[in-house]
């Protein structure tokens, strides 16, 4: 079993920026992928960003030039630096761990991001 801790979501105001970490437990030969999705109020949980452990990255086109997904393998963490927010950018943030974007596998708790206009 691979536990994801969140941290870094908060209240910002448009136009700052926020930085996201997601600690795992341990990475197994399982994971090659790890990211976030997020889920704003009343819409889909989408995905915002992942990293393969080659460090091929894809992004939201809604978030492309913005936000940055990085990872430290060290520190078994990936991090997501989001800058230039918008109110569209608020919802809770889920980071996850799986084969791919669409084999989620692990799922962290999740940490809201509220952006205020």
């Amino acid at each position: 079993q691979v536990q994801l801790v969140e941290s870094g979501g908060g209240l910002v105001q448009a136009g700052g920026s926020l930085r996201l970490s997601c600690a795992a437990s341990r990475i197994n030969c399982s994971i090659n992928a790890m990211g976030w999705y997020r889920q704003a109020p009343g819409k889909q949980r989408e995905l915002v960003a992942a990293i393969t452990s080659s460090l091929n990255t894809n992004y939201a086109d809604s978030v492309k030039g913005r936000f940055t997904i990085s990872r430290d393998y060290a520190k078994n963490t990936v991090y997501l630096q989001m800058n230039s927010l918008n109110p569209e950018d608020t919802a809770v943030y889920y980071c996850f761990a799986g084969a791919a974007v669409n084999l989620v596998t692990f799922w962290g708790q999740g940490t809201p991001v509220t952006v205020s206009s």
